[in-house]
């Protein structure tokens, strides 16, 4: 085709990109296509010397508001940044600069991670919070005022003594650990999970009803600002700390660089630990720090000259589906896997994908052979994003959920309103094996030497069928065993005898309990003090307590009630398994006794585990989000948002020196 035509074709396939990613929050494009499309589109426009219409969108930020929200228009455009791949393109935006400049001294930059979120502006004035807007098309964005108000982070009135009117604009985003926990809810129930941080993000920012917003962990860091009624800085990192002053929460990774090459080594940096923090980032922002100089520069039709975004390698790619398989999980859930021909994404060799369930394979229409996208994001597993060839001939046929078990045979049943596809047999070898790898795992009861492979063989020798049975291996039944020498099988019977003795809190997690994670369980433990006492509960007393709803309650007692898991405790006991209960915080003389923690970032003389144990030997309580009734907050390197939240709320932060010095301070009470 000549230039025109592959013009109009790339406007078209980039303006519905946008539309699936901005509106829809449901993309079609990779990242790095997406961008590798639109610098081409930019190219053949340049070449034409044609004027370029505003409907391009090399002219444009995003897509139109999508129906449902009030239209809001921005005072200032919030425009988008231009990429940069490579050191390279990082030296010619400076050089940019310099000629546009006319200038050779020194440029300072403010460098920050760049959070793969969703865009917003609040608005204040009079120091209270008096609209939320999306990005929208950088012109015109949604109200999403009321969801915005949802987000814990958002200060509803402004601390100190702020301008009248302040339009801060920052990202919405959500954490990779809480999309982590919320996809395994998900998937334990059978469910598609999130595809990736920002999506989620962004899908749930714009519900129309605020309660499903509010259920969802959101964060925000802001950035920026559009128009403020008098100055609050005279440089970028300025106008952060002023921002922090006024109670909104700003990225703590941002760095001041004295000059382009100062900030080439964070970009470089952010890249290598990119997997590093709480949140989602594909690349770095590069800002000239000075506010005169960014005025100076100005903006172009989309994007301003005085920013950069600095783009990382992609986390998508494209490889073959060599075949789907089904693997059975603890709670007999059937789950479609893609196994691929191998392909480095992000640092990381993927060769299975997720594809989650019926449903999902026929929505995406994949099958194997087809050429797919997939993707990894941060600690998500991989999964394929979709087929990027889907009308080719010589397709397989359409792959279809089986009938029976491809373990151990039995009828699958779906029950009505559930997505998931279950095998119903407990003694399934596929769920027994996956319920002893939760059984023994390091936050379950911590076997030393018992991992996948040998419980493998445990289970195909007939040797164990349940987590009991694991009490009752002797040394000539390890001794049967590939790979099984002398001195491990004494290794492993001695971990086993001292497994008996596990903390109660482990044994409840150990169980695989639906909806009991370590943080439940541990507040079961301190709540009940024995398996008995939890057994007997009702459901009265069971929703007493605040981290236990509905659904958990059910759960407990489904499983308590059914006479086979009553047997396992049984024979746990007549094993041997005697779990130890919380000791009751009898009050010591303990800088830490009865004060409320929370950890962020980490620290170099212990693990994060190690430190949990410390404090509540201490007397000390931990709690996992930072609230007014917080006591302390221990902050390590790298810390994340709770640290914006403490500082906010006054709370007393402790660095790792000032916590050793408690805990020290503790243990000389203690043997004085």
């Amino acid at each position: 085709m000549d230039a025109r035509q592959e013009i109009e074709a790339l406007r078209q396939e980039l303006n519905e990109a946008n539309y699936r990613y901005y509106i829809l929050d449901d993309p079609t494009l990779s990242d790095a296509d997406y961008d590798r499309k639109l610098r081409r589109l930019a190219e053949l426009e340049a070449a034409l010397g044609e004027p370029v219409p505003p409907d391009s969108p090399t002219q444009r930020v995003g897509a139109k508001p999508a129906k449902g929200f009030a239209p809001v228009t921005h005072t200032v455009p919030m425009l988008s940044l231009e990429n940069g791949f490579g050191l390279d393109e990082v030296r010619e935006f400076e050089g940019r600069i310099r000629r546009f400049l006319d200038i050779s001294d020194s440029i300072a930059y403010l460098c920050e991670p760049k959070i793969d979120g969703l865009a917003v502006e609040l608005v204040y004035r009079n120091g209270l919070l008096n609209s939320a807007s999306t990005r929208g098309d950088g012109f015109v964005g949604e109200d999403v005022t009321n969801n915005v108000r949802t987000i814990r982070q958002v200060p509803l009135q402004l601390r100190g003594q702020p301008p009248d009117l302040v339009e801060a604009r920052g990202e919405v985003y959500i954490a990779k650990s809480e999309l982590k926990r919320l996809n395994e809810e998900r998937l334990a129930d059978g469910q598609t999970p999130y595809a990736n941080p920002r999506n989620l993000a962004a899908g749930s920012l714009r519900q129309l009803d605020p309660s499903i917003t509010a259920s969802r962990p959101l964060r925000l860091f802001c950035y920026g600002v559009g128009q403020t009624s008098q100055p609050l800085a005279d440089t970028q990192s300025g106008l952060l700390a002023a921002m922090s002053d006024l109670g909104l929460p700003v990225v703590q990774e941002a760095r001041l660089c004295p000059n382009l090459e100062a900030a080439a080594d964070y970009c470089s940096e952010m890249e290598r630990r990119r997997h590093e923090f709480i949140y989602e980032i594909d690349g770095a922002v590069i800002t000239v720090n000075e506010l005169a100089l960014q005025r100076r520069l100005g903006e172009k039709s989309r994007s301003p000259r005085w920013a950069l975004a600095f783009k990382f390698a992609a986390d998508q790619e494209a490889t073959t589906v060599r075949e789907i398989e089904v693997s059975v999980g603890r709670t007999g859930t059937l789950t479609p896997v893609a196994l691929l021909e191998p392909v480095n994404v992000s640092g990381v060799t993927v060769s299975r994908a997720s594809l989650h369930n019926q449903d999902e394979v026929q929505r995406k229409d994949i099958r194997p052979g087809d050429r797919v996208l997939v993707q990894r994001a941060g600690e998500v597993i991989p999964e394929v994003v979709k087929v990027l060839d889907p009308d080719r001939t010589g397709r397989a046929e359409p792959f279809q959920m089986p009938e029976f078990c491809p373990v151990c045979g039995s009828k699958v049943v779906q029950l009505e309103g559930e997505v998931a596809i279950r095998c119903p047999n407990l003694a399934c070898p596929a769920r027994v094996k996956e319920s002893l790898v939760h059984f023994v795992s390091k936050a379950g009861l911590d076997i030393e030497g018992l991992g996948p492979k040998l419980i493998d063989q445990l289970v195909e020798k007939g040797l164990v069928k349940d987590p009991a049975d694991l009490f009752g291996l002797t040394r000539d039944d390890l001794l049967g065993l590939e790979r099984m020498a002398d001195k491990s099988a004494d290794n492993l019977i001695e971990a086993l005898d001292k497994a008996k003795k596990p903390l109660l809190a482990r044994l409840i997690f150990g169980l695989g309990i639906r909806h009991v994670g370590e943080s439940l369980a541990q507040t079961l433990a301190e709540e009940f003090s024995s398996l008995k006492n939890l057994s007997l509960a009702d459901e009265k007393r069971l929703l007493a307590i605040e981290a236990v709803g509905k659904g958990v309650a059910q759960s407990l007692l489904s499983f308590f009630s059914t006479p086979a898991n009553q047997n396992l405790l049984h024979r746990l006991e007549e094993s041997g398994v005697r779990p130890e209960a919380p000791q009751p915080k009898t009050e010591i003389d303990s800088p830490l006794f009865g004060k409320t923690m929370v950890l962020t970032g980490g620290l170099e003389s212990m693990t994060r585990a190690e430190a949990k144990a410390r404090i509540q030997a201490a007397g000390g309580k931990l709690a996992s989000s930072v609230s007014r009734n917080t006591d302390f907050l221990v902050a390590g390197h790298e810390p994340g948002s709770k640290l914006t939240k403490a500082r906010e709320l006054g709370i007393e932060i402790l660095d790792e020196e000032n916590f050793l010095a408690k805990l020290r301070q503790d243990s000389n009470d203690t043997a004085a």
